[in-house]
């Protein structure tokens, strides 16, 4: 099939994934104390199983 003429990028986006926004815009929720504390904690349990799994990476590497 021949297509009559270019499509713009604005429409290839709509063909593939429907209609968009005029605007990119992200809603950001209010915090509080109780959030925080939360996020630190899941940040400092993060931080110590990725030290746990490079620990592991570095035994793996020295029996090998």
């Amino acid at each position: 099939m021949e297509r009559l003429r270019t499509l713009s990028e604005a429409e290839c986006y709509e063909r593939c994934y429907g209609w968009r926004y005029s605007e990119d815009t992200v809603k950001v929720l209010p915090r509080d104390g109780v959030h925080e504390a939360v996020d630190r904690d899941v940040g400092e349990r993060l931080r110590m199983l990725l030290e746990l799994r490079l620990d592991a990476r570095e035994a793996e590497a020295e029996a090998a």
